[in-house]
């Protein structure tokens, strides 16, 4: 394949014999000379060189100056630098650009044959990098948020709209297992900053003191086991993006200095003297109410309205329950490759089951359950004996099937069923067990209190926990 060599020269002797050499050497050489010339080359003309060479000092400006605003602009190539007066400074400054090397002219052409040849390899391997990490990203575009009911319609067109912009944060909203993950790395991998770093931290996976050394490091000897020095992962994510999940559990000390490092773009070691500059994009998620969560005092107000530039609020899957037509085709696809099966045929009394289904765990325990059945199937056809959906299977007979309720759930009249496959957390559980005594009990606090053998003090804490609605 021909590589592209783009020589900026206002030398026309020295240009026009740069252009011969290397034309007869196998490069498509274009010559410019001036920097008016190569930035309309590469942005009117769209070329892409694999390599740039150009003198240092041309008549409309300095080629450094050139490179620091063109390299985000144009495709991945290495700069090499001429100059008849070179500096230190300017030498220095080339490097810490990104330039492949600094020539002072005249430059023996041996030499800089060697050094054109291995700045061209260098580039191509470089090329060879990026396009297979933008092919591995491709599977983080907005479509990869599948459905076709309009909630997922309207938020792929606003996913499609945020990778396009230079956001600073971001808050994804919605239950456990509805994707907020999925969400935030289409809008890393998506967005504006696929080519740099996507850290990811649990904030309620780490208890508070190992938190705040993971978000900000620390220096050696900051603490006790303190013996080296550590990036915290706002470093780690500097010019990237940093994806904090459940940052309702966040210690509010904590949200504290968060919020300082966002406004400040620095952040201090633990044990530190110097603050460190970084630029890092915020993905906040929570299947917690935040809003409501700073009203009452349980999460800073400020640092919610810091976060909240968008928001990006995740339906359940009950209320997209059209979803399924596209979800279940697709993993049982997925789960039929990892595990060898060939499962094509879903009878209807199995839709039928999947869609009355509650789904408290949403898309999380949707996949739970069709690797269950496609792994434990036999042939073609999807084996229903395996859903195991509750309030479902284990009822049989249409005498002993109980009453749907509002959220669309059918449920034994005595008998409360829930997911134990890791599906649903356990204040999901809780919260959804209390809801359904009181509707049964038409939100009286008294009888939904006899019902679960509690006390009527007990219920109304939890029932204010939750923000659920009782009886006046």
């Amino acid at each position: 394949m021909i590589e592209t060599l783009l020589i900026i020269e206002d030398e026309k002797l020295l240009g026009s014999e740069l252009s011969r050499h290397y034309r007869q050497s196998g490069w498509d050489v274009v010559l410019a000379t001036n920097l008016s010339e190569a930035r309309a080359l590469l942005l009117n003309k769209r070329i892409e060189p694999l390599l740039i060479l150009s003198d240092m000092n041309l008549p409309d400006g300095n080629a450094l100056d050139f490179m620091e605003t063109m390299k985000k602009n144009v495709n991945y190539a290495e700069w090499l630098f001429l100059t008849g007066y070179g500096s230190v400074p300017d030498s220095v400054r080339a490097l810490r650009l990104g330039a492949y090397d600094f020539l002072e002219k005249p430059c023996d052409l041996e030499r800089l044959d060697l050094v054109v040849t291995s700045a061209a390899r260098s580039a191509s391997m470089q090329r060879r990098v990026i396009d297979q990490t933008k092919q591995g990203h491709r599977r983080y575009s907005p479509e990869a948020y599948l459905g076709h009911s309009r909630q997922a319609q309207s938020i792929r067109e606003l996913l499609g709209r945020l990778t396009q912009v230079p956001f600073s944060a971001l808050i994804i909203g919605g239950e456990s297992g509805t994707g907020k993950g999925l969400i935030a790395r289409i809008l890393h991998y998506g967005g504006t900053r696929a080519q740099q770093p996507m850290i990811e931290v649990n904030c309620a996976a780490l208890p508070r003191e190992l938190l705040e050394s993971e978000l900000f490091g620390h220096e050696p000897g900051a603490f006790t086991g303190a013996s080296g020095r550590h990036r915290g992962l706002l470093e780690q994510a500097d010019g990237g993006t940093l994806f904090m999940d459940e940052i309702g559990e966040m210690p509010l000390d904590l949200q504290a200095k968060l919020l300082k490092a966002i406004e400040d773009h620095k952040v201090r070691r633990l044990g530190g003297e110097k603050e460190i500059s970084v630029d890092v994009q915020i993905v906040a998620a929570s299947n917690r109410d935040l809003e409501k969560m700073a009203q009452a005092g349980g999460f800073r107000m400020d640092l919610y309205h810091r976060l909240n530039v968008f928001r990006v609020m995740l339906p359940p899957l009950r209320e997209a329950v059209e979803d399924l037509d596209e979800l279940v085709p697709l993993f049982v696809a997925e789960y039929n490759a990892k595990a060898g099966r060939r499962v094509k045929e879903i009878p209807d009394d199995v839709w039928n089951k999947l869609k009355a289904h509650y789904w408290p765990g949403n898309v999380r325990e949707l996949r739970n359950v069709i690797e269950r059945c496609v792994l434990f199937s036999d042939g073609a056809i999807f084996p229903g004996q395996w859903l195991q959906l509750p309030g479902q299977d284990s009822l049989s007979g249409a005498g002993q099937r109980g009453q749907k309720t509002d959220n669309n759930i059918e449920v034994n009249e005595r008998v409360i069923c829930l997911p134990l496959d890791g599906s649903m957390a356990l204040d999901d559980m809780d919260r959804f067990i209390i809801k359904t005594a009181l509707e049964r009990a038409d939100n009286n606090l008294t009888a939904a209190a006899r019902a679960l053998g509690a006390t009527r003090e007990t219920l109304r804490y939890r029932v204010r926990k939750y923000n659920l609605k009782i009886a006046d």
